[in-house]
């Protein structure tokens, strides 16, 4: 289900504005101040939690956890009243509230997060694993070779850069394990790693890497640029690592 579809959300950008003053992170990527990166999260984590039956409605407002904090960790809400105009959604976006302010509207029960994952290790890169690219789908599928930094592309040594760059992530991931950053992906816990082709200091694309069924591998699926990265990892937490930002 889809946020839009569920409720009516009348001045969305002052709401995610306000949102964001709340929990104050960096929600928009370089020198924007769009939320971009807010609205992704909230959009997204209403889908998961409406699929996971963990909105909480009553006869008069629901709610939505959004998973997020204040600085001084109290949960945020998202509160839907009963829509007043007539042949629009049934729910309409109040806005965004803490646990306190809930408590101030005599609201006493609260819905539970998004779970993402059942198993923390599946966060976790194992490094007793190789990663094996899939270089047909990363050069062959357009939409991923056009994500490839240009010089790259036209290199006829890029796999053998792509290989020296994959070697060199899996060093930064024995060095700290935080390097690899857990995605959640159409159902399922992925790993980012970082791709540096042009520059040893400065990534230029992600690989997703998720197990084999034997678990005895690293699968490396596709590429992906470093906001839509952002975008995917930030879903389950913010992203505590050195090299993927906004």
């Amino acid at each position: 289900m889809r946020l839009f579809d569920f409720a009516y959300c009348a001045e969305y950008e002052r709401k995610i504005s306000a949102l964001s003053k709340l929990c104050p992170e960096k929600w928009s990527f370089g020198t924007n101040s769009d939320n971009t990166i807010l609205k992704n999260y909230i959009e997204y984590t209403f889908a998961k939690v409406a699929e996971e039956n963990q909105l909480l409605c009553t006869d008069t407002f629901c709610l939505l956890n959004t998973g997020l904090y204040t600085l001084f960790y109290e949960s945020i809400y998202a509160y839907f009243a009963l829509n007043k105009i007539q042949d629009r959604q049934k729910w309409f976006l109040d806005g965004f509230y803490t646990s306190y302010q809930m408590a101030i509207m005599g609201i006493s029960e609260f819905p539970k997060r998004a779970n993402y994952f059942s198993d923390p290790s599946a966060l976790v890169f194992d490094t007793n694993c190789d990663i094996i690219p899939q270089y047909p789908h990363i050069f062959n599928e357009a939409e991923n070779f056009l994500r490839i930094p240009e010089s790259i592309r036209e290199s006829p040594n890029r796999t053998m850069l792509f290989d020296g760059a994959i070697k060199r992530a899996k060093c930064m991931i024995d060095a700290n394990y935080k390097t690899a950053v857990p995605q959640y992906y159409k159902g399922r816990i992925q790993l980012l790693i970082p791709v540096s082709l042009i520059s040893e200091n400065a990534p230029d694309l992600a690989l997703v890497v998720s197990k084999n069924s034997a678990g005895n591998q690293y699968l490396g699926h596709t590429c992906l640029t470093l906001d839509m990265a952002y975008n995917n990892a930030r879903l389950i937490a913010r992203p505590d690592s050195a090299w993927l930002k906004p």
